[in-house]
């Protein structure tokens, strides 16, 4: 069954073929309007495959005291289950890209999908240490391909007036899908001894089973960005991305490095704290399953609306603007956190709210920004690339914080995120602004 319908309209509009062109887009929901019938459906694929994606990665980072203590783990190993997701998502994430121009974004969301969701659900079933390292590696692949096409096939429906807003509303499903893991967290290790628990929650991971089959039905490529991917004879090119071009035929080399820099800072800073927060809040904190869901309830509901406002915020200031600004408030807001004095547990919890809108809030124009970086044969390939090397790369830094733990304390090796931020601000300087751009 194909999932690309075909094209009925001029390949040079911008706008989809189902959407109306005369639908207002103002409002709060303007956007979502004029995304069209088949532009809802691929934006409701992308939300649910992110959330679920989501899920499926936050049921280490909340299981990881229980591992460490299954396992008999040091901070060290502990850590190096999220180094080995992040590096490997960075292969899957190119892989992914390059999948996603060649056979057309629905199948390969799809294909990313069901990797994630199986990998997950054996690492439920890892009888060692290292069993459990390969399955989560394995569900790194998916993981990494995942963001990159659903956040391209959502921006080809979108038009440039609100293609920030509206990736940044695809973004938000991550907080969405973090909420979700915090819940059954709550309730399977309330309800069960460690011992079990922490392979219930890997088991719940099957549940993106059901978005994939809705999928297959319902939901389609872009046909204008579809139709012109097909017309190029270098679509899904990966030595494309890399071309260093002439005075009168710009490359692609200065986008890819200085866009593979500015993920690495921002996953950098985010997967640190991503990682290590609930660890932070059980061990030095002391706080028991059913605090530190309520911590972590303030972080989400933070991440929830930062996605939201900074997608508002990328439209009407820029993408780098919004950036930059959110890169300096995160790296605030990580020191302040890192450094809150013993027994100031009220101030922890209000912070965890700023906290998190802050290091989401940067997040939003991603989807926006490094889809117009790109032209459409290899728009998917140089956004799975960047964006995932970026995760691979970043992953660097939850590894020392997890190494440096022993000594430092956690709440010390935090301060390394605001390193990462730190360098996307520096990593934006070589790159354009590029709001209002048109897909063509």
């Amino acid at each position: 069954m194909s999932t690309t319908p075909p094209p009925s309209r001029s390949l040079t509009s911008d706008t989809p073929p189902e959407a109306d062109e005369h639908i207002a887009d103002d409002g709060p929901f303007g956007w979502l309007r004029a995304l069209g019938p088949q532009g809802r459906r691929a934006f409701a694929g992308a939300f649910g495959g992110y959330a679920l994606d989501s899920y499926d990665y936050f049921t280490l980072p909340l299981s990881m005291v229980a591992l460490a203590a299954y396992f008999g783990l040091d901070s060290g190993q502990t850590g190096l289950f999220t180094t080995v997701t992040l590096v490997v998502s960075a292969v899957g994430g190119a892989i992914g890209g390059v999948l996603a121009d060649r056979i057309g974004r629905v199948r390969a969301l799809m294909i990313t999908v069901v990797t994630y969701a199986v990998f997950t659900v054996a690492c439920g079933f890892a009888p060692t240490y290292e069993w459990l390292l390969v399955f989560r590696a394995l569900q790194g692949l998916g993981f990494g391909g995942e963001w990159a096409v659903g956040a391209v096939l959502v921006a080809e429906y979108a038009n440039s007036r609100n293609r920030g807003r509206t990736l940044g509303a695809v973004q938000s499903s991550w907080a969405v899908g973090w909420a979700l893991a915090a819940v059954a967290y709550t309730l399977v290790f309330s309800f069960l001894g460690d011992d079990l628990a922490w392979r219930v929650m890997f088991w719940t991971g099957a549940l993106p089973a059901l978005l994939v089959i809705w999928m297959r039905r319902r939901v389609h490529d872009a046909p204008q960005a579809a139709a012109r991917r097909e017309q190029s004879a270098r679509k899904g090119s990966f030595a494309e991305i890399f071309t260093r071009g002439t005075a009168e035929t710009p490359g692609l080399l200065r986008t890819t490095v200085f866009a593979s820099l500015l993920s690495t800072g921002v996953q950098g800073g985010y997967y640190t704290l991503a990682t290590w927060v609930p660890t932070y809040l059980k061990t030095e904190r002391g706080l028991s399953v059913v605090g530190t869901g309520a911590y972590l309830t303030l972080l989400i509901s933070g991440a929830f609306l930062g996605y939201l406002a900074g997608g508002h915020l990328t439209d009407a200031l820029g993408r780098k603007r919004t950036i930059w600004l959110f890169a300096l408030l995160s790296a605030i807001c990580v020191l302040t956190y890192a450094n809150i004095p013993s027994g100031a547990d009220t101030l922890l919890l209000v912070l965890g709210f700023p906290l998190g809108f802050c290091m989401s809030a940067i997040f939003s124009g991603f989807g926006s920004y490094l889809s117009e970086l790109y032209p459409a044969a290899v728009r998917a390939t140089g956004q799975g690339f960047t964006y995932n090397t970026g995760r691979a790369v970043g992953a660097v830094f939850p590894t020392l914080v997890g190494f440096l733990a022993d000594g430092w304390g956690v709440g010390g090796a935090l301060v390394f995120g605001a390193v990462g931020y730190a360098l996307a601000a520096l990593a934006l300087l070589g790159l354009p602004e590029t709001r209002g751009t048109e897909l063509r």
